[in-house]
């Protein structure tokens, strides 16, 4: 069996920025035990596969996200990249695309000098008690507040606290949210941004996910209500880092950014 594979940074400044994802396009689907053996062994933070779900002109695509340990409900920069592969090699013609995913239909389109993702906001509730606890114990430095809507965050005192942050990997692992963001407002004087974030999911198979879409459908309502400011410029500050620019509407969040796609190939393998 062979199947074409291509290797897109999300949310790039330039070649080795951004979040890597592999996305897989297919004829009909896998059987979910290959597609997580694919994904494992692409070893990135997720690998894409889509599916057409019909031949007329303009038609949307199924998509599924599955990172090296497990499949997921929603995947923002693999999204990107999907729709990047879907309107620079497979559609060239079309300037979006909808995608039917776990999270409902997502479409990306082309804007300005990248694309744009349209996903769903989520408003995080402030916690208190063992839970908040817990995640200032894994962060293990001093947090102002903690919030969750299905991910943690945690707001720290100042972005550099945000870069030195060094949690532990093991109460991460350990906490009940679909991992751990950390976040603050940015420098004025030298971030060029709003505001700045890491994401932490080893319970993903990911010890530090790059850049992040799908945090920012907490983050883009967190800090426009916080800093009375929207849209938002936003900085995931992890080694390779990124920038996206946020816009929220509503119940929806609009996030801009830049693909560099990285490698094109075949995966093949006996069945």
């Amino acid at each position: 069996m062979r199947i074409p594979v291509y290797q897109v940074d999300a949310f790039a400044q330039g070649p080795f920025t951004g979040n890597p994802a592999a996305v897989c396009p297919l004829g009909a689907w896998l059987d979910d035990a290959t597609m997580q053996a694919i994904a494992e062994s692409n070893n990135l933070s997720e690998t894409a596969f889509l599916v057409r779900r019909g031949q007329e002109a303009g038609a949307d695509y199924d998509l599924r996200w599955f990172t090296p340990a497990k499949e997921v409900d929603l995947c923002g920069h693999a999204t990107l990249a999907s729709g990047d592969v879907v309107l620079r090699v497979l559609e060239p013609e079309r300037g979006s695309v909808t995608f039917h995913t776990r999270s409902g239909p997502l479409s990306v389109a082309r804007g300005g000098d990248g694309l744009e993702i349209n996903l769903p906001a989520y408003p995080p509730e402030r916690l208190s008690g063992e839970a908040a606890a817990a995640a200032v114990a894994a962060v293990g430095g001093e947090v102002l507040e903690v919030w969750q809507a299905g991910k943690m965050l945690a707001v720290l005192p100042s972005a550099a606290a945000v870069r030195a942050a060094r949690p532990d990997l093991l109460r991460v692992a350990a906490l009940d949210a679909d991992g751990l963001i950390v976040t603050a407002s940015a420098d004025p004087q030298s971030d060029g941004c709003d505001f700045v974030s890491r994401y932490f999911v080893p319970q993903g198979g990911i010890d530090e996910d790059p850049v992040t879409g799908s945090a920012h459908s907490l983050l883009a309502p967190f800090w426009a209500a916080r800093l009375g400011k929207n849209p938002l410029v936003a900085q995931q500050v992890s080694a390779r880092g990124g920038y996206l620019t946020c816009d929220l509407r509503e119940d929806r969040v609009i996030l801009r950014g830049r693909v560099n796609p990285f490698m094109d190939g075949e995966i093949a393998f006996a069945r």
